[in-house]
C-alpha cells in the first residue's frame, strides 16, 4: 500500500484509514460520557508510553457542526495532554448519533475495572441508541425490539456484546435512577448491587430521606430491607420514621463493632506496620492483660 506524509495527514490510498493528526484543543469530548478519565496508575503508564512511542492506537472522531467531536479515545485525549503530546492521530468518520454512541460505548466496554456507574450509563445509553434504530415496539410486545438484529431486545443484543445476561443488563441501568450520592456509594461497594436495584424504585425525595437516615446510623440496607423499603413506598408508607425504624433492625450477618481511629493507635508501632499487623498484636496483648487479670483474681 502507497503511503504519503502530507502536512498534517498521515495518507494512504485507503480512505477508511486516512489519519489526520488533530490539535487536542480542537476535540471536544462526546457529550454525557459516562466513563471516567481518572489520573491513576494506568493513566500515567499510558502516558509514560505516549512519551516514548507516540499514540499507538488512533482516536475516533466526528464532525459535528464542522467541529470535530470524540467518539473513542477520551483516556488517550487526556494521557497525550499529561505527555505534553498535544495532536494526536485520528480518524474522522462519519456517524449519526445512534452510531456514535455505540461505537463510543463498545470501544471501552471491555476495559477492566469498570465501575457500576459507568456500566449502568453506558448500557442506557446503548440501549437508548439501539432502539432508535431499530424503530418502535410491535402493539403485542411491550419490549422494545431491535428490528434487522433477528428481533432481539435491546438488551439480549448489549448482553451478549458485553457477556451479561439481559437480566443484569436490565439490573445495571436500573441504577440510573439512584440520586449520586446512593450511586457513588455503590461504586465504593458500600451497596451492592441487587440492594441498590430496589433502592432505585424509590422517589428521588425518599432516596434523599434515606440518605439521610443511613448517614445519622451509619449503616446501609441489606438486599432484604432495601425490598422492604420499596413495598412501603409502593404503599406510600415511606417516611424517616419508617425508614429508620427498618435500618434499626439488625441484620442477621450484622454484629456489632468496636471502631477506633488509626491515628489513636498508630503511634504505639513502627512506621508503615501495616493495620493488619497491628490488629493482631492488639488481640495478642489483650489476651496476656487477660491471663493476667485472671491469675490476679486466683491469686485473691
Amino acid at each position: 500500500m502507497e503511503e504519503v506524509n502530507v502536512y498534517n495527514t498521515y495518507v494512504t490510498n485507503d480512505e477508511n484509514k486516512k489519519i489526520y493528526y488533530l490539535d487536542v484543543d480542537e476535540i471536544s469530548d462526546f457529550p454525557d460520557h459516562p466513563y471516567h478519565v481518572i489520573e491513576d496508575e494506568s493513566l500515567m503508564e499510558l502516558s509514560e508510553s505516549i512519551k516514548k512511542y507516540g499514540v499507538m492506537v488512533p482516536l475516533i472522531v466526528r464532525l459535528v457542526d464542522n467541529k470535530y467531536q470524540m467518539v473513542a479515545g477520551h483516556r488517550r485525549k487526556a494521557a497525550s495532554i499529561l505527555a505534553e503530546q498535544y495532536k494526536v492521530p485520528c480518524i474522522i468518520k462519519e456517524l449519526s448519533d445512534e452510531d456514535a454512541i455505540i461505537t463510543m460505548v463498545d470501544s471501552n466496554i471491555q476495559r477492566e475495572n469498570i465501575l457500576p456507574s459507568e456500566k449502568a450509563f453506558a448500557y442506557k445509553m446503548r440501549m437508548d441508541a439501539i432502539k432508535r434504530k431499530g424503530g418502535r415496539p410491535r402493539k403485542n410486545n411491550v419490549v422494545p425490539l431491535a428490528h434487522n438484529f433477528q428481533k432481539k431486545t435491546s438488551r439480549q443484543l448489549i448482553g451478549e456484546q458485553v457477556g451479561e445476561s439481559q437480566d443484569q443488563v436490565r439490573r445495571y441501568i436500573r441504577l440510573t435512577y439512584l440520586i449520586k450520592p446512593i450511586l457513588d456509594m455503590v461504586d465504593e461497594k458500600k451497596i451492592a448491587l441487587r440492594p441498590a436495584v430496589e433502592l432505585s424504585y424509590l422517589s428521588s425525595e425518599s432516596q434523599g430521606i434515606l440518605l439521610e437516615v443511613m448517614g445519622q446510623l451509619d449503616c446501609t440496607p441489606s438486599h432484604a430491607q432495601a425490598i422492604q423499603l420499596r413495598k412501603l413506598e409502593e404503599e406510600s408508607a415511606l417516611c424517616f420514621f419508617t425508614i429508620e425504624q427498618l435500618l434499626s433492625e439488625q441484620k442477621g450477618n450484622q454484629k456489632e463493632q468496636l471502631k477506633v481511629p488509626l491515628e489513636k493507635i498508630e503511634r504505639y508501632f513502627s512506621p508503615g506496620t501495616s493495620p493488619k499487623t497491628m490488629e493482631k498484636t492488639i488481640l495478642e496483648a489483650l489476651e496476656m492483660y487477660y491471663r493476667l487479670k485472671v491469675q490476679e483474681r486466683r491469686k485473691k
